[in-house]
């Protein structure tokens, strides 16, 4: 039998931790230690109550640090360029793969399109996904 959601049990819950939108790192770390606490009863144990301030917060962390810390739109030249860079490569180290100087150039510089027979090399060079490259 699934316990019955009590709103002023929640309400009590709501006062004790009381969350709201978090705007500071040190918020969101008091909302991630709160949620670390919930997460570290068995799942079976949380109360209905207390599930669903889990949820709660978590969609305040994720809309947080959604805001924080974007993520952008993926951008192949640009992984290209960390992955160098990671692995201390030059631009003459591409050139087996783009065929030339310029055309490292041309992509490193977003000029020109990683092409799929490109990204395929690269995908194979630096063992990651193939759509890191396109």
């Amino acid at each position: 039998m699934t316990a019955q959601y009590d709103p002023k049990k929640y309400g009590k819950l709501l006062i004790d931790t009381s969350p709201g939108a978090i705007e500071s790192e040190e918020e969101n770390e008091r909302a991630l230690a709160i949620i670390d606490g919930l997460m570290r009863k068995d799942e079976d144990s949380l109360s209905p109550e207390e599930d669903r301030l889990l949820r709660m917060l978590v969609v305040l962390v994720e809309d947080f640090e959604e805001k924080a810390y974007p993520m952008g739109e993926s951008n192949p030249a640009v992984a290209l360029r960390e992955l160098m860079r990671e692995h201390e490569l030059k631009q003459s180290d591409m050139v087996e793969i783009f065929g030339s100087q310029g055309t490292v150039s041309q992509v490193l510089n977003g000029k020109r399109e990683i092409s799929k027979a490109q990204a395929r090399k690269l995908s194979a060079r630096f063992r990651l996904p193939l759509d890191v490259f396109i």
